[in-house]
Order: C-alpha cells, then sequence, then structure tokens
C-alpha cells in the first residue's frame, strides 16, 4: 500500500509539473503555421480571388489531412484588402503584429502586390505573392523577402508576342489599363514582337483607367488606325464591354486579336455566347488537359466544391504548396531559414514542376496559350499547348539589370 502511494504522488507530482511548463517547451510543436493571406475577394476581383480562396483551402485540407507540416497542421487568417494598396498594408501590419502569423502570401492587382512587398522587406517577413503580375515586384522592385509565384507580365506577354510573330500583322494597335500591370504588358509585347519582327509597327494605344472602360470611345479609336492587329490586356469588367462593343462595331472583322488572360474561365465564362473566337489567349483549358497530375487536382477540387476550377484556384492551391514544400525544406519556421529555402525551390504542381528561381525570386510556373472558341454556347480554349514560364524568362545577365544592386 505504502509503495502504491508513493507512486500515486511521484504521478501527481510530475502531472502538476508538466502542466506548469510553459507553451513554449510543452506542447508548441503541435502549434499550427500561421499564414497570413491578403487578397480582393470583393468587387470585380471575385471572379478570380474567390475561386483563388477554393484552391488554397483545397490544399490546406490535403496537407493537414497528411499530417501537416513538420509535424504541425497549417492555418490560414484571411483578410479581404477590398482592392486598396492602403488596406492590404494595414491588415499585413495586423496579421504580424496582433495575429503573430509565421509569413503573408496572396494579392492580386499588382499595386497592391507591390505595396505589401515593400511592407515585408521594411518588416523582414517572408511573402509569397501568389497572384500579381507586375514584373517590378521581382525586377526593379524585388527584394530579399519577396517571391512570386504565377508568371509574370513579361512571361505572358513573350508567350503570346512569340504567336504574333508568326501572323502577317504588321499594324496593331494596343489597349490595356492605365496601372502598372497594363503598362509592363504593352512594353514587354512591344519589346518582345519588335525583336522578334522588326516590321512591325504600332499605330494606335488605348489607356483606359481600370475598370472604367468607355468601350465606345476605344473601340472607335482603334478602328480609326487600321491596325491589322489587336494586342488586348483588359479583363474582368472592362474586357466583356470592349468585346460586346467591338463585336457590336466590327472591330474584330478580319483582324487577328492577341489578348492577356482572355483565355482563363474566370474572365471567358461571363461572356457565355458572346464569347469571341479566333483570338490568340493565354489561359486555363481545364476541360481538356491530360495530365495524372491535373486530373487528380481537377477530381478533388471538384468533389469538394461540386464546381470546377479556375485560373484562381491553380494559383491558390499552387501558393499553398509552394509554402508547405518551403517549410518542408527550411526544416523549421524560421523567416531566414524560410528565405533561404524559397530559393531555388522546387516543387511538384498539377502544371508539373516549378522552380523559384534564386537569381530574381520568380517562379517558372506557365501558361497555357491557344485560341478562343466556342462550343455548346459558352467560350473555350483550343488548339492550346502549355508553355512552360522557365522558356519565357530574360537571362541572368538580362535580369540582374533589370533587378539593380543583385
Amino acid at each position: 500500500m505504502l509503495r502504491m502511494s508513493v507512486r500515486t504522488y511521484l504521478i501527481a507530482v510530475m502531472a502538476v509539473l508538466l502542466s506548469s511548463l510553459p507553451q513554449s517547451t510543452a506542447g508548441a510543436q503541435q502549434d499550427p503555421i500561421r499564414i497570413g493571406e491578403i487578397n480582393s475577394y470583393t468587387g470585380p476581383l471575385a471572379a478570380f480571388t474567390v475561386p483563388y480562396r477554393s484552391g488554397w483551402e483545397l490544399a490546406v485540407e490535403q496537407i493537414n489531412a497528411g499530417g501537416g507540416v513538420l509535424g504541425r497542421s497549417l492555418e490560414v487568417i484571411s483578410r479581404d484588402d477590398g482592392g486598396k494598396p492602403a488596406d492590404a498594408v494595414k491588415f499585413a501590419e495586423e496579421l504580424i503584429r496582433r495575429e503573430k502569423v509565421d509569413l503573408i502570401a496572396g494579392t492580386f492587382l499588382s499595386n497592391i502586390g507591390l505595396a505589401v512587398a515593400d511592407f515585408a522587406e521594411r518588416n523582414k517577413v517572408l511573402f509569397v505573392a501568389a497572384e500579381p503580375l507586375s514584373d517590378a515586384i521581382v525586377w526593379a522592385k524585388g527584394n530579399d523577402y519577396t517571391f512570386r509565384l504565377r508568371p509574370s507580365t513579361y512571361m505572358q506577354a513573350a508567350m503570346l508576342a512569340e504567336e504574333a510573330a508568326k501572323l502577317p500583322a504588321k499594324r496593331w494597335a494596343t489597349v490595356a489599363p492605365n496601372y502598372e500591370y497594363g503598362q509592363s504588358a504593352v512594353k514587354a509585347f512591344k519589346d518582345v514582337l519588335k525583336g522578334l519582327r522588326p516590321d512591325i509597327e504600332f499605330v494606335e494605344e488605348q489607356w483606359p483607367a481600370l475598370f472604367k472602360l468607355d468601350a465606345g470611345v476605344t473601340v472607335q479609336a482603334i478602328a480609326l488606325a487600321k491596325p491589322d492587329a489587336i494586342f488586348n490586356v483588359t479583363f474582368s469588367i472592362d474586357l466583356a464591354k470592349f468585346v460586346r462593343e467591338g463585336q457590336l462595331r466590327g472591330l474584330f472583322a478580319d483582324r487577328e486579336v492577341v489578348s492577356l488572360l482572355t483565355g482563363e474561365p474566370e474572365y471567358l465564362d461571363p461572356l457565355k455566347d458572346e464569347a469571341p473566337e479566333g483570338w490568340i489567349v493565354t489561359g486555363y483549358p481545364w476541360q481538356s488537359i491530360e495530365d495524372p497530375a491535373h486530373n487528380a487536382f481537377l477530381e478533388a477540387y471538384q468533389k469538394r466544391f461540386n464546381d470546377y476550377p479556375r485560373a484562381g484556384s491553380i494559383v491558390g492551391y499552387n501558393t499553398i504548396l509552394t509554402i508547405a514544400a518551403m517549410l518542408r525544406k527550411a526544416g523549421k519556421v524560421d523567416t531566414d531559414a524560410m528565405v533561404a529555402a524559397m530559393k531555388n525551390l522546387d516543387l511538384d504542381t498539377p502544371f508539373g514542376p516549378i522552380t523559384y528561381r534564386s537569381l530574381d525570386h520568380q517562379s517558372t510556373m506557365g501558361a497555357y496559350v491557344g485560341r478562343t472558341a466556342k462550343v455548346d454556347g459558352r467560350g473555350v480554349m483550343v488548339d492550346f499547348r502549355y508553355a512552360n514560364g522557365a522558356n519565357y524568362l530574360p537571362d541572368d545577365a538580362t535580369v540582374r539589370k533589370l533587378r539593380p544592386g543583385w
């Protein structure tokens, strides 16, 4: 009886001691790894960002069901910036200071991505820029703490310029939203196309304010210039207005149109039977991709959401895959270790393997390039190919000039 009493006493003492240990030494390994996520979930961008959110939710669920990363689950704390750079920075501050997140991810518009990248550099926090396409985010304004997933403006413009160079068209017009993304897209397209075809001439440029396109004025100005072909960078509600007015006025008749992002279902689907036919586009033909990795993603996504994925879904999914692969490589949740792990990080995705280049922190994720068509009264991509992003990045010497101090 005495022996049992002593044993019971010792167990009780040990229980008290263990329960009084600080959280940092008892059970801290079970705390989730916290990811602060910021994006524009309301307004015109919701067509892309809501599927993006579904994509990252699916990835988090799958990773946590498999045991998490480093023995810990992933937890995403999300904020809606409403399309405002100031709000995005305010939320980044809140996520770091109050929510104690371990890193930041997300953003859509280029100006918001650049604002959060600047915050990341000033506060020495890792930022995985999921969607902003601005070239500046990895080149002119790149920093050691920011890495970008999506194929950049330059990369996608170069993919399209490669196809445009094969056309007989010599006189070109451009239409693009008048902010950093649109300006970069037009410049990149011009530079690459003129490098491939010095005989090309640009005869008209239209620069509508983002989401404020006056379609009648824009279409009339382009028509008066009599171009052989048009390079379009409008998207979302601006794209819909441009397509409808252009078709009404016959702008696209007997003219080639090369269009950035238009093959993405979030922008093509809303057009329904008004979807343009024969445009050369970058996009995501989810219905027709024959690849085991993509099919596994497609099946899981449809089962989870009873819906088909959009381009944003892939981006959201790959963002979390990136973070999980980085954490495994880093071996610990420490900013310096995570930043080091992001450099030359390799991972498999539904689009195939990608790498985050150490030189400029740009991933080699690619995009599909093809033409638009209508099937059963809705727009789809046909005659497409996957353009590996690694093949559309400038060489190292050029990047060093574009990214001063590196």
